[in-house]
Parts: structure tokens; sequence; C-alpha cells
């Protein structure tokens, strides 16, 4: 069964929107991704808040199918097709959805947080975390090279050792490492959790929208300025990541977190 995104307005002005795929952590699915794009583009409340069902926020790219159904006998060719459709397009159109609303987002994180679900959590402009949950970004588990843009992200949000940190050894952390860090704004109780977002939703769609929507739009372009890349630079950046797409390493990351077991890297 795809996942899906429950919609509720649980106060003026809010509209909360809630993952829920229940039988896989949350993974963010094509049903998923594609709604969210969908619900961002087409909403104008002024605040939304994301939060995931079942005690979990979301546990990143739904791999699970692709380690059953295109890992096994697939040629390397047909395997990058699938990898590429699940972790770069509908992913990147969510994520952009996101980054381009025009008022405040807030993601309450309901539960552990990881990987594409982190880099999604991150996209909002407020995080609220509970005090029992991980945080993590596995990419070097699976064999996988992440989006340069994504990247980029949490290097503005936590800083280059931070994020060699959060990448290179691919361990989560816990909450208060997260607020720390600067991934996360609040740290509450669980049972405080959706209040707290609320509250501050509730804050947030009472201020300027005029003002709201233009901060965060030189937010956005001074972030973007910064963040620049030479054309040719950012073409190799882009073909490392396809490559990566037809590697032997990642089709053995993801059939070893199928098999539950220590991927046998192979460089290659």
């Amino acid at each position: 069964m795809p996942g899906e995104v429950l919609v509720d307005e649980p106060a003026d002005g809010v509209v909360r929107l809630t993952i829920s795929n229940p039988e896989k952590r949350n993974a963010l699915d094509h049903a998923i991704l594609d709604r969210l794009a969908e619900l961002l583009r087409t909403l104008d409340a002024p605040a939304v808040v994301l939060t995931g069902t079942h005690g979990m926020f979301s546990s990143g790219y739904d791999i699970g199918d692709l380690s059953i159904d295109s890992v096994g006998a697939a040629t390397s060719d047909v395997f990058a097709v699938e990898a590429e459709k699940l972790v770069a397009h509908p992913f990147a159109a969510a994520i952009q959805a996101l980054e381009a609303y025009p008022y405040a987002t807030v993601a309450a994180l309901s539960g552990h947080t990881i990987g594409g679900g982190l880099e999604l959590a991150l996209s909002c402009d407020l995080r609220v975390a509970h005090d029992g949950i991980l945080l993590g970004m596995p990419p070097a588990k699976l064999g996988l090279v992440y989006s340069h843009t994504g990247l980029r992200k949490f290097l503005d949000a936590i800083g280059e050792p931070r994020t060699r940190e959060l990448f290179l050894l691919g361990r989560n952390v816990d909450a208060a490492t997260a607020l720390r860090w600067g991934l996360v704004n609040r740290v509450v109780g669980e049972s405080e959790l959706q209040e707290t977002a609320l509250d501050l939703a509730e804050e947030l769609a009472g201020n300027a929208p005029l003002s709201i929507s233009g901060n965060k739009r030189v937010i956005r372009e001074l972030l973007r300025a910064r963040g620049a890349l030479d054309p040719d630079v950012e073409r190799e950046l882009l073909a490392l990541r396809e490559a990566c797409f037809r590697s032997e390493d990642l089709k053995e990351g993801v059939r070893a977190f199928g098999e539950k077991r220590p991927a046998r890297w192979r460089n290659r």
C-alpha cells in the first residue's frame, strides 16, 4: 500500500500535513512525495505544520521496494534508473515546493527523522523535536552520493565539521545533540510536541504575511548566492551523483539494507 499525506486544520490559519506510511516507518514513497509537492504548490495557509504518524517523522527514502524489486537480477542500467527515480526527481520536487512555500513552515518531529526525512525537516523554517528521537543521515551506509544541493543545506545550517560527521560517519544523533548543532530549534517532551508546534505555527500565522514571505525570499536568495557553484563544477557534481546510481556499491548497500546485514563494499 502506498503512503499518504493526511491534511487537517488544527488552528485558525494553520494547515497540518501528516506523513503516513506506518508499514514502512513513514518512508517517503512516490505517492507521499508527489502529494506533498502538489499540496504545497496550492496551499495558501499562513502557516503549515509538517509531521508524521505512528511515532515516526520519516525514515527517509523508500528503498525497501527498490531492494526487493530491482536489485536481484537487475542490470546496472535498470537499477540506476529505478534508484534515480526514487531518490532524485519526486524528492527534489517536494523539497523545492517546500522551500518555495511563501509563508511559515514548522516541522514537528514526532519520531526518528532519518535521511531524506531529515532534509525534508531541514527545509522547513523551524523544527521542533521531542526528546526521545534520533536524527541521522545514512548515505555512507548505503553507498549513496548525496545531492550537492542537499549537502549545501546542511552546511548552511550546522557548519562544515558537523556536516562531515553526520554524512561521513552515518551515525544518528539524539535530540539534545541536534539542538546544540542547530538541526532543530526546540526540544520538548513527547506529550508537548504537537502543542508546541501548533503554538509556534499560530504565532507565525498571526505575523505580517508580507514580512514573512519577504524575509523568507531574502534569506533564500542570500543563501543561494553564497552557495553558487561554477557551472562546470556543478555539472561534475551531478555526474558524480549519477555515476553513484550505477555503482555496484549502491546496489550492495541497498541489498544489505533489505537483508539487514553489513554491506560488503567493492569501491566500484
